[in-house]
């Protein structure tokens, strides 16, 4: 082979000596003034691994005694020649130990071990990123290498157990609803309670849009993400100011890395079965009940039909996800990813669907000899949902099981039903459960665009200093429509029922900021200096609905809506660090809000950190056994206005109802109302304390973090009732009220085998949570019970808020039973002693939120083979069965006199004429124990020209062990309701790459 002669900067040097640095394969670093020629003879190639088989891209490959090296791609392959007389490669990773081997031909795998430094991986933090061993907050990061596996259809999921403090619960078992994440259990009660999510730099709106409105995440590709973080405590959080309450949640998304053009292409299929059913009688044990304790007319309404209906509106569930990505560099120049994604997939519940394509590429070139770092991002992402009426899965319990599915008429579609004397659907009755899935449409389309241009400028005449910008688009747009057939009964009586609906979402935003990094070997200090500015804008528009029935004619309106808002920041951080021992972080962020008044729109809010590194002190460093030791502590206030309205302190007028016009001589126009407002919302503020300790022993094969923290929220924007007159509303969402909250979190991370061919890693994280509520009320009332609050039964809420109590305790009776343990209709403990039961009797009984949260993932890996399991549990959690309530006393059995209903089989226990609506039996203990997904993997390793293949099956879903009778213990509110089941999940995947 030619010998060649490259000349090049010395200032190219730091591209290979720095982290993340990189050459093509061939390249040689000289000095200005110099020449280097090598020769070379051996072209070696081949895939880094981890050691359960995953390969790891960005692996910096170097040449011994060269300055000849590479970086290896996505698929964690690598090309690169040797110079004449060398053999060995060396190859580095953050977080893996160092390997040199010597090349014998040429082809070179290598499998590298966990360990090395891992204190200086780099930690995504608000605005740039630290060293671990820098971190002076609570912070949690999790990487791909360790996400959920198996099909997942949104982003939260993937961290699901993972984290200690971090709760993440599916809503319901649908393909298309979302997830409720919670860290540190949210700091409000009326407010949101979300997280700030921030993708790759661009906070995100919360909440939903038209069309799908229960996840807005999913339309972002889980398979794009290469890690989240979680940032918990105040110090970490408050460079977000105002909407770091509830936590902060990065996620960042992979991007181009490598020289050569690689390919990867990964599927998963999966089946999904429903996960439990409502216990309800058999139709052979509701014939035999009607007979024993039925009237002749009741008897009369029993059909020869034997039919389960729960089994008839549930189905085997079939889902694939299927990706491909290419990584590489344009020209040679300009490192690129591109992805393509397709997502579908079935629920459980008939005609329930959710389909999903996306697309994304991201350009990360440099300029000015690396001063300047440029990333462009673009995601795609087109949903295509069909939605299953829900209302089937409660008629489908309460349907008599002796009737048939089909009437053997052409009238409601054929569907049976239940009809009156005139031959229509009994009012009141239940609808056929096939009835109301089959004869439906509910469909929607959403598109979402979300882009962001990173600018990363490092100043030639100062390089300490670089400025940063992040411009910022994210577009949405949701439509769909909604038909019934004046055919089906749900319908009829309105000649059916026809509306389409639109909405578009658009959110901007401008970042910039300056950051000042400079070493101080003279004072054994390094300070950082950060500050920026910030403007975003969100408005959300949708035009006016017209609701037609199947003769296109008018049912009624609504109106149409614009709603904006904006926030504009200033900000400021300095990070400083003496000696690698004391650290200090303080931040400042001021926010600007249009939500409130003028006089109210700024807050300001701050935060101190400080940490000290006792393993480096003289009288630690000598530890063999201690890789780390740190005490933090921190004290921070953030604020929160999310969930509260736009323009809640507007006196704005909306149009009336057409039902409530007003007559002027022989016409009738419409009206405008006032809506309820209140010029002096202002934020709401919580101020928190967080203590803990980070430690690292033995290599690292032990690590993890204790933290405690407390947090007091002022101000809480609450909806409360208002006197009387004061304004245009019995409700008014206004500042009231103050809540408190303790926490524990530890975080284990072991690693107890770490063998040539096997590792076994084993994680564990618990939380404990509480909360008080120490005022609620705008005016104090020693008489006051507290504030009726959550879901409604028989027309007030079921749980309450009361100072210096839990918020959302259950508001109940307590049940007495006689001695053999059967609960005694209508017979309540007289709690005052009165001698009466009346409402003094209510007493607060547990709560939904549990008092503990543990997580447990292990993974073992021996040779090609690779296992992994997670599992969760909540200790002291508490779930209202509403079903139950609602299904299994006598008078449920008949409303209407065309119609019988089916019994949960607790009536047979009970013998319940009545329900008992607020009976504490109902309220049952939830605590359980998930198994959250159990997986196999094999890792074939090359094929051909296939660089790396890899299989997989996965169950997800796998058990659940608690002494709750409902459904499921893990439900939103802890109120348990005809609630769509999580479904157990069967996946076969394969990855390969090329």
């Amino acid at each position: 082979m030619k010998s060649f002669t490259i000349k090049i900067g010395v200032a190219c040097l730091s591209l290979v000596c720095g982290t993340g640095g990189m050459m093509l394969s061939g390249s040689v670093y000289a000095g200005t003034q110099e020449k280097t020629v090598f020769r070379f003879q051996q072209l070696v190639q081949g895939v880094v691994r981890n050691q359960d088989g995953i390969p790891l891209q960005g692996v910096s490959v170097r040449v011994v005694g060269t300055n000849v090296g590479t970086l290896t791609a996505e698929d964690g392959t690598y090309r690169i020649s040797l110079p004449a007389g060398s053999k060995q490669l060396a190859f580095t990773f953050l977080g893996h130990e160092e390997q040199t081997l010597t090349a014998a031909g040429n082809v070179l795998d290598v499998f590298l071990k966990e360990g090395g430094n891992v204190l200086e991986e780099l930690v995504v933090v608000g605005y740039g990123s630290m060293t671990k061993k820098d971190l002076t907050g609570s912070v949690s990061t999790v990487n791909s290498k360790d996400f959920n596996g198996g099909l997942v259809g949104s982003p939260e999921q993937l961290i699901n157990g993972k984290s200690a403090g971090v709760q993440v619960m599916s809503n319901s078992g649908s393909p298309s609803a979302g997830s409720t994440i919670r860290i540190r259990g949210g700091a409000s009660l009326s407010a949101s309670n979300d997280p700030l999510i921030v993708l790759d730099g661009v906070p995100l709106e919360a909440g939903g849009i038209s069309g799908n409105s229960g996840n807005f995440l999913s339309l972002i590709n889980p398979n794009d993400i290469e890690s989240m973080t979680i940032l918990k405590d105040a110090s970490a959080t408050a460079i977000y100011g105002s909407r770091a309450s509830n936590g902060v949640l990065l996620i960042t998304t992979k991007k181009g890395k490598g020289d050569q053009l690689r390919f990867s292409v990964s599927s998963v299929f999966s089946a999904q079965q429903p996960w439990g059913v409502a216990d309800m009688l058999g139709t052979d044990e509701f014939r035999a009940l009607i007979d024993s304790k039925g009237n002749d007319k009741q008897k009369g309404l029993v059909g020869e039909a034997d039919t389960d209906w729960l089994q008839e509106v549930f189905q085997t569930a079939w889902g694939t996800d299927d990706n491909l990505s290419a990584t590489g560099k344009i020209a040679g120049r300009v490192p690129f990813r591109a992805s393509a994604g397709y997502y579908n997939q079935q629920g459980t519940l008939l005609t329930d669907r959710a389909e999903r394509v996306t697309g994304s590429l991201v350009l990360n070139p440099s300029f000015l000899e690396d001063h300047l770092q440029v990333t462009a991002n673009l995601k795609g992402s087109r949903n295509n949902n069909r939605f299953a009426n829900t209302d089937a899965i409660w008629t489908a319990m309460a349907f008599n099981p002796t009737q048939p599915i089909y009437s053997g008429d052409d009238a409601y579609g054929g569907y049976y039903e239940s009809l009156d004397n005139a031959g229509l659907p009994a009012t009141g009755a239940n609808l056929n459960p096939l009835g109301l899935l089959h004869q439906e449409k509910h469909r929607s389309h959403v598109n979402r665009l979300i882009g962001n241009l990173d600018m990363d400028y490092k100043f030639h005449f100062l390089p300490e200093l670089k400025a940063h910008v992040t411009l910022g688009y994210d577009y949405a747009k949701g439509e769909g429509y909604n038909h019934i057939p004046a055919t089906a009964a749900n319908s009829f009586l309105i000649g059916g029922a026809y509306d389409t609906y639109e909405e578009t979402l658009k959110n901007r935003l401008f970042t910039g900021y300056l950051h000042y990094q400079k070493e101080l070997p003279d004072l054994k200090s390094n300070l950082e200096l950060t500050v920026g500015h910030d403007y975003q804008y969100w408005s959300a528009t949708r035009p006016p609905i017209t609701y037609y029935n199947d003769r296109e004619e008018v049912r009624s309106t609504a109106i149409a809506r614009d709603q904006r808002h904006t926030l504009m920041s200033i900000y400021g951080r300095l990070n400083y660090s003496y000696d690698s021992r004391y650290l200090l972080t303080a931040t400042v962020r001021r926010d600007g809000t249009s939500r409130f008044s003028p006089e109210n729109r700024w807050g300001t809010f701050p935060s101190l950190a400080l940490a000290w590194r006792l393993s480096e002190e003289q009288f630690l460093k000598e530890t063999s056994f201690l890789d780390d030791l740190k005490l933090r502590a921190s004290y921070g206030v953030t604020g929160q206005q999310e969930g509260i309205g736009n323009y809640g302190y507007l006196p704005i007028y909306n149009q009336g109802t057409p039902y409530a016009q007003y007559r002027f001589g022989n016409q009738y126009h419409l009206v405008y109302r006032p809506s309820v407002y209140v010029r002096d919302l202002r934020w709401e503020t919580t101020k928190a304390f967080n203590y803990g300790l980070d430690f690292a022993l033995f290599q690292n094969r032990i690590s993890g973090a204790v933290d405690y923290y407390t947090r007091k929220t002022h101000d809480l924007l609450a909806n409360v009732a208002v006197p009387a007159g004061t304004n245009f509303d019995q409700m008014a969402t206004t500042n009231v009220g103050n809540i408190e909250s303790r926490g524990f979190e530890f975080q284990l991370n072991t690693v107890p085998i770490d063998r040539e061919d096997l590792r076994w890693e084993v994680n564990l994280n618990a939380t404990s949570q509480h909360m008080k509520v120490t005022n609620i009320t705008m005016v104090p009332d020693a008489s006051s019970v507290g504030t009726y609050a959550g879901p409604e039964v028989n027309e007030r809420g079921i749980q309450i808020l009361t100072p210096g109590y839990e918020p959302y305790m259950f508001y109940v009776y307590k049940q007495m039973y006689d001695e053999t343990g059967k609960p005694l209709e209508g017979v309540y403990a007289d709690l005052n002693g009165d001698g009466g039961i009346n409402e003094s009797d209510l007493y607060r009984y547990q709560s939904p939120a549990a008092d503990w949260l543990f997580g447990f993932n292990t993974q073992v890996s021996y040779k090609k083979w690779s296992a992994s399991t997670t599992l969760r549990a909540h200790v002291g959690n508490y779930v209202y069965n509403n079903t139950k309530m609602n299904l299994s006393a006598w008078e449920t059995l008949q409303y209407v006199d065309p119609a019988l209903n089916n019994l949960h089989r607790d009536y047979l226990r009970t013998g319940f004429q009545a329900r008992q609506y607020f009976s504490d039996y109902y309220v049952e203990n939830g605590s359980f124990l998930r198994m959250e997904n159990i997986s196999l993997g094999y890792h074939v390793g090359r094929i051909g020209r296939i660089s790396n293949l890899r299989l997989g099956a996965i169950v997800q879903n796998v058990f659940v062990i608690s002494k709750y009778t409902g459904i499921d213990p893990e439900v939103p509110n802890g109120f348990d309701s005809s609630f769509y089941p999580r479904s157990r999940t069967y996946s076969l995947s394969i990855n390969l790459d090329f």
